[in-house]
C-alpha cells in the first residue's frame, strides 16, 4: 500500500478545479432533489463511465451516529443499476481487517492511498486488496471527504483497465472531491438528524418533527390503544446491584418487552426510568390484536430471562403492564425552549391506575373492559371485576390475562 501526504505528491492542491466538467455542475447544480447518497453515488459512477473514466468500482465510507452501527459503506459495481449498502457494528474497528484497511490509513490522516493491483501480490494474497484482484480490478484509490468539525469519512475508485488510471483520470476524480464532500455531508446529516431522532423520540414522532410540528401544543387527537410497562423492586435491585449489572438488566428487560412492541406495528414514545409507554394508533384496524400479540411475545422474552435469571442465582423478574384505550393529546408538551413528543389525556390516565393495580390484584397484565370489547378478546380473558382507580370518578370493569399464560 502506498500512502501519499507530502502536498508535492499531489498535483496543484490550491487550484481548483484542474478542469471544469460537467458532472462537477451536475454535482453542485442538479442533486438537490435527490434526497439519498447512494443514489447520486450511482449517478455519478455513471457519469464517470460516460466521461471517459473507466470506474469500474466506488465505495462511500461513513461513520454514522446510530445505536447498533459505528458506520456503513456504500459499494457500487460497474452493472449495477442500484448501490449496495452494508452496515457494521461497533466492534469492527478493533479488528485486524480494519486496523490494516485502506479506509483506516485514511482515518488515521493518509491523505491518499493508491494500490497498484496488477501483477506482483506485494505479499497480501489473501487480503482485501487480493479480492480486488480476484474480481479483475487494476488499481485502487482512496480518498478522505472532510466534513466539518473533523469528521473524516471516505471514498475509493477502482478500475480493471489494464495500466490503471492514468495521470487524466486521478485528476478528474481529484476534482470531485471538494463537490462529493458537501453533497455527501448535507445528505449524511440528513440521516443522522433522522436516525438521532428515530432513536430517541420513535419512528412516527420523529416524521412528524422533520416535517415542521415543533411548535409547543401542536399535535392532534389520535385513537390509539395505550400499553404502559412498569419493572417491579427496580428501586431495590438499584440500590444492591452495581451500576453496570442495573444498566445491563434494564437493556435486557427493554429488549424483551420493546421489541414485539415495535415489530408489531406500535410506537414507544418514551422510557420513564424502568417503565414505557407505548401506543398502537388505531388507524390501523388490527391495532388492538396487534397489542395483544406484542404482551404475549413480551411476556415469553420474559420468561426466557428469567430463566437466565435463575440459572445465575438471581430472583426472577416482575413486572406490570396496564392496557386501555381511547383519544389521546398526541403533540409537543413542554417548556419554551425544551420539548417532549408524547401522549396526553384521561385514556393515558386510565392505562397508567390499571398498571398500578397489578401490585394489588398480583395479576402482570390488567386491561379495561374498552379494550377488551374493541379487540373483541373478552372471551379469551379473566374477568376480575370492577375496581376504583385513583384520581378516576368513574369504576373500570378490570380484565386479566389467564393465570396459565401469565409470565
Amino acid at each position: 500500500m502506498q500512502s501519499f501526504s507530502n502536498k508535492a505528491d499531489i498535483a496543484d492542491e490550491g487550484v481548483w478545479p484542474i478542469r471544469r466538467r460537467r458532472i462537477l455542475d451536475w454535482l453542485v447544480n442538479e442533486t438537490r432533489g435527490e434526497r439519498f447518497i447512494d443514489n447520486i453515488l450511482v449517478d455519478m459512477c455513471e457519469k464517470l463511465l460516460a466521461a471517459g473514466v473507466p470506474v469500474a468500482r466506488a465505495t462511500l465510507h461513513f461513520r454514522t451516529n446510530h445505536p447498533q452501527w459505528v458506520g456503513a459503506r456504500i459499494l457500487w459495481k460497474e452493472g449495477l443499476a442500484e448501490a449496495k449498502i452494508d452496515t457494521f457494528a461497533y466492534g469492527i474497528e478493533n479488528t485486524p481487517e480494519f486496523l490494516n484497511s485502506p479506509v483506516n490509513a485514511i482515518h488515521q490522516g493518509s491523505e491518499e492511498v493508491r494500490k497498484r493491483l496488477e501483477g506482483t501480490t506485494d505479499g497480501d494474497e489473501g487480503s482485501f486488496y487480493q479480492e480486488l484482484r480476484d474480481d479483475g480490478l487494476m488499481e485502487y484509490m482512496a480518498w478522505p471527504l472532510e466534513h466539518t468539525f473533523g469528521k473524516r469519512h471516505v471514498v475509493t475508485f477502482s478500475t480493471s483497465r489494464p495500466g490503471g488510471f492514468t495521470s487524466e483520470h486521478v485528476d478528474f476524480l481529484r476534482d470531485l472531491l471538494p463537490a462529493l464532500t458537501l453533497v455527501s455531508e448535507i445528505r449524511l446529516k440528513n440521516i443522522m438528524a433522522r436516525t438521532l431522532l428515530q432513536t430517541y423520540v420513535g419512528p412516527h414522532a420523529s416524521e412528524q418533527i422533520l416535517s415542521g410540528v415543533t411548535t409547543r401544543g401542536s399535535g392532534a387527537t389520535v385513537g390509539a390503544a395505550i400499553m404502559i410497562c412498569d419493572l417491579r423492586d427496580f428501586t431495590a435491585i438499584s440500590d444492591l446491584w452495581p451500576r453496570d449489572d442495573v444498566i445491563h438488566l434494564l437493556n435486557d428487560y427493554f429488549d424483551a418487552m420493546s421489541d414485539p412492541i415495535e415489530r408489531h406495528g406500535g410506537e414507544i414514545l418514551k422510557f420513564m426510568g424502568d417503565g414505557l409507554l407505548a401506543i398502537f394508533p388505531l388507524a390501523k384496524e388490527t391495532a388492538c390484536l396487534d397489542l395483544l400479540q406484542a404482551i404475549r411475545e413480551g411476556q415469553k422474552s420474559m420468561a426466557e430471562l428469567n430463566e437466565q435469571h435463575v440459572r445465575m442465582g438471581r430472583e426472577p423478574l416482575r413486572y406490570g403492564v396496564g392496557v386501555h384505550v381511547g383519544d389521546v393529546m398526541y403533540g409537543n408538551i413542554g417548556s419554551r425552549t425544551r420539548l417532549d413528543f408524547t401522549v396526553i389525556g384521561p385514556a393515558v390516565n386510565v392505562a397508567s391506575r390499571l398498571e398500578s393495580l397489578t401490585k394489588e390484584v398480583k395479576r402482570p397484565v390488567l386491561l379495561s373492559r374498552a379494550f377488551v370489547e374493541m379487540a373483541g378478546c373478552a372471551q379469551d380473558m379473566d374477568s376480575l371485576g370492577t375496581f376504583p382507580l385513583r384520581g378516576l370518578g368513574e369504576p373500570v370493569d378490570v380484565f386479566a390475562f389467564p393465570e396459565r399464560v401469565a409470565a
